[in-house]
């Protein structure tokens, strides 16, 4: 399932829970309006292989908290 997929009260749910830093909560919120990594990358100024460690970290945290 992709975070954009999950309703309002789910998001705010990870949101709370997952102790997400700064640039990971970034990511969350742009993935959760279904930006690409290529998109988050540009917006968040940082490259394509940061965005996927973030990808990565977002993830365990969210399976976790599920």
């Amino acid at each position: 399932m992709k975070i954009c997929d999950f309703t309002k009260p789910e998001l705010d749910k990870f949101r709370e829970l997952c102790n997400f830093t700064d640039e990971e909560e970034t990511y969350f919120n742009l993935k959760s309006k279904d930006k690409s990594n290529i998109e988050i990358a540009m917006a968040m100024n940082v490259s394509e292989a940061k965005v996927s460690i973030l990808a990565r970290k977002v993830k365990s945290k969210i399976i976790r908290v599920i």
